[in-house]
């Protein structure tokens, strides 16, 4: 379950690490009363990412241009979410902006340190730099100085920061997190620390034993009561999830059921020298393995599907899946299904003009045409896909489809080797 931003930071100064001071605004006439001493950034309250780019994140210095700004974000769809609340927060002068996260590494099933000397919103410099350290061990503040040390940082900052990932860890310890980050952490002249923003991933089957989750302001679409309605209306509830970093020269797509899985795949394709191009999360829900629930995300699966066959350049798809084995057969006949050499796609009106726009960056459409019968014309697009499921037994899979098109593998490591050899072939 991901969190929003304002109650991501209501976490972080329960635990000690700095955060600016804010108001929650449901609608703009609340701004009439607030708290908080002009300017103020406006931030709208999704779970995508992408929202400065989208106009998201509005500066404003009175009230008259506060009110203005928070009609245009309530109003405003990012990437199909709106908004339910606004955070109004004081503005902070940061000289520098760092990057740090902990997730959890399903693979090593350890978590693992990230932080970046560049961290902000330029994700590819942020990315050029990220450095990474795995809890393999009874955590220790020493895990914290290490991954300072490797970010470059000099100073009192090697103190500090560390501190910070100390206080990171200890809520991703106590509250049983998936993911925790903080992007930016300002640093101001003075080379103080703030938590300009943050990200919060809860474990959901973990709710039980954190009470105190749901003391949070405003969290209501997490209790106990809501999880059956949600899971019934999952498809008005839940949007595929672009991630918020792109490289239109890259080559591999990267899907999955939740971002860490996207963030492990990421982290092999750079460490093999290769650049992701775009990821996007097909979100999860519980009950998965209930009838209703798995053929709606099969639905989302293919809808991410459909929308990467035409983001140009693509040559290779990674789809990564963490499930069981009775939910791994399925995910694979719906796989099956959709790459049949018999199945006929048919020609949408406008697919011959159509361009895939992803946090603001624009993808041209490769395709004249998607009226296509067999396997061997789909190849057309140059695309192929590699299929990582969670199963030793899917080697089965491979002898249903063709070869040509589709690569299956229980390890991720190999999934990725296989694509990165299948972008250097040539055409």
């Amino acid at each position: 379950m991901d969190l929003l931003e304002y109650q991501a930071k209501e976490l972080f100064s329960r635990i000690g690490i700095p955060v600016l001071p804010s108001q929650t605004i449901k609608e703009p006439r609340e701004l009439k009363q607030l708290q908080i001493p002009y300017p103020v950034v406006l931030k709208s309250q999704v779970r995508t990412g992408g929202r400065g780019r989208a106009g998201g994140i509005k500066f404003v210095g009175n009230t008259i241009d506060a009110i203005a700004a928070a009609r245009t974000i309530f109003n405003l769809s990012i990437l199909g979410e709106y908004p339910e609340v606004i955070l109004a927060e004081s503005q902070y002068d940061a000289q520098e902006e760092l990057f740090l996260a902990i997730v959890l590494d399903y693979k090593l099933k350890l978590p693992v340190l990230l932080g970046s000397a560049k961290g902000g919103i330029n994700i590819p410099l942020l990315l050029d730099n990220l450095q990474q350290v795995v809890v393999a061990t009874e955590f220790s503040p020493f895990y914290a100085r290490r991954l300072v040390s490797r970010m470059g940082l000099s100073g009192e900052l090697i103190q500090s920061v560390s501190d910070i990932v100390v206080k990171m860890y200890r809520l991703f310890q106590k509250t049983d997190l998936d993911f925790v980050e903080i992007n930016p952490l300002g640093v101001n002249a003075q080379g103080k620390l703030m938590a300009l923003d943050g990200k919060i991933k809860i474990n959901s089957y973990a709710l039980v034993r954190h009470p105190e989750i749901y003391s949070l302001n405003a969290l209501t679409d997490v209790s106990l009561a809501s999880r059956e309605q949600l899971n019934l209306n999952y498809r008005s509830k839940f949007q595929l999830q672009w991630q918020d970093w792109q490289d239109e020269k890259g080559k591999i797509a990267i899907v999955a059921n939740n971002s860490d899985l996207i963030t492990l795949c990421w982290d092999l394709i750079r460490q093999k020298k290769e650049k992701p191009g775009c990821g996007v999360v097909v979100p999860w829900v519980e009950n998965i393995e209930e009838s209703g629930n798995l053929a709606n995300w099969c639905e989302k699966l293919e809808e991410a599907l459909e929308a990467l066959q035409d983001v140009k350049r693509l040559k290779v798809i990674i789809i990564n899946v963490w499930a069981s084995s009775q939910v791994n057969e399925k995910i694979a006949q719906k796989i099956l299904e959709y790459y049949l050499p018999e199945k006929e796609k048919p020609l949408n009106q406008d697919d011959s003009e159509r361009s895939l726009v992803v946090n603001g960056s624009v993808f041209p459409s490769q395709r004249q045409t998607r009226n296509k019968s067999t396997a061997d014309k789909e190849l057309s697009s140059g695309i192929k896909i590699v299929i990582r499921l969670a199963d030793e037994n899917i080697i089965r899979f491979s002898k249903q489809s063709d070869s040509k098109l589709l690569s299956w593998t229980s390890n991720l490591e190999d999934a990725v080797t296989q694509a990165i050899s299948l972008v250097k072939i040539k055409n």
